[in-house]
């Protein structure tokens, strides 16, 4: 009974390293030290309350996820020594999403929800509807990052500067799939369209602005053969929780859900 209890407290402060997780640009490696910065060390102090001592996971998008023990930390910044690879790199879904900007508090909902969901690059289209014209990429990249620390993921989502949208398709690779979500009813109901492609290869999920796309965006998108219209059901939704449903559906047909937890 005692050995198993050493077991489940030991398993509990490992799920507790993992919840408080940062991320580094830093090489990873057993020993290394890692420095980190001032707003870093603020959330280590202020929001977490650790201190020298306390140990801590990191990851860098390359190298996995690492234990790592807090040698120093003051107001002006931090260090970490790194101790013992917790999680190796592991392959993720190649999968972006392209969204017409929307609102500050939705696109940081959207940034956030992208994130938790596995996207690997956000990418905002400028289109004929889009009412937001200014898009704060580094606000977008802040949310993405934070989602990503919490959510477990081994990387964190790219942020692309915004395009226009028809200046995106024009230099698509076809390699590349699109899930367009066409408001207008016209493809078929999500999965019935995921279940007639085979698993695997590089994927975008296509959501259009609070206005929709227009007829002609909509009709030069259905000309290209890498575009796949799904509609997602019969009621209108608004652009943030149409690009979360969409790549739920996505990720339960072809994306990492199916897979087993590692460690369950």
């Amino acid at each position: 009974m005692a050995e198993n209890r050493h077991r489940e407290g030991g398993q509990d402060a490992a799920n507790a390293a993992v919840r408080k997780r940062l991320f580094t640009a830093a090489a990873l490696a057993a020993g290394g030290r890692v420095a980190l910065g001032a707003d870093q060390a603020h959330y280590l102090r202020n929001v977490l309350r650790l201190g020298k001592g306390d140990r801590i996971a990191l990851f860098n998008g390359r190298d996995g996820e690492w234990s790592a023990v807090l040698v120093a930390l003051a107001k002006g910044g931090a260090e970490a020594e790194v101790e013992a690879l917790c999680r190796p790199p592991a392959a993720e879904p190649d999968l972006w999403l392209l969204f017409a900007p929307i609102k500050h508090a939705r696109v940081d909902y959207l940034a956030q929800k992208a994130a938790e969901l596995g996207v690997a690059r956000l990418v905002p289209v400028l289109t004929d509807h889009t009412m937001v014209g200014r898009v704060n990429t580094g606000r977008l990249a802040a949310n993405a990052l934070e989602a990503a620390q919490q959510t477990g993921r081994l990387t964190v989502p790219e942020v692309a500067a915004p395009v226009r949208l028809l200046d995106a398709l024009a230099g698509w690779d076809p390699a590349r799939r699109v899930m367009l979500c066409d408001e207008s009813g016209k493809g078929p109901p999500v999965f019935e369209g995921l279940r007639n492609v085979p698993r695997g290869g590089p994927w975008a999920v296509l959501i259009g602005p609070e206005g929709g796309f227009s007829e002609g965006e909509l009709d030069a998108l259905r000309k290209l053969d890498f575009v796949m219209p799904v509609s997602l059901g019969p009621r209108l939704l608004r652009a943030d929780t149409a690009a979360v449903a969409a790549l739920a559906c996505w990720q339960a047909a072809l994306g990492d859900w199916s897979q087993k937890v590692p460690g369950a």
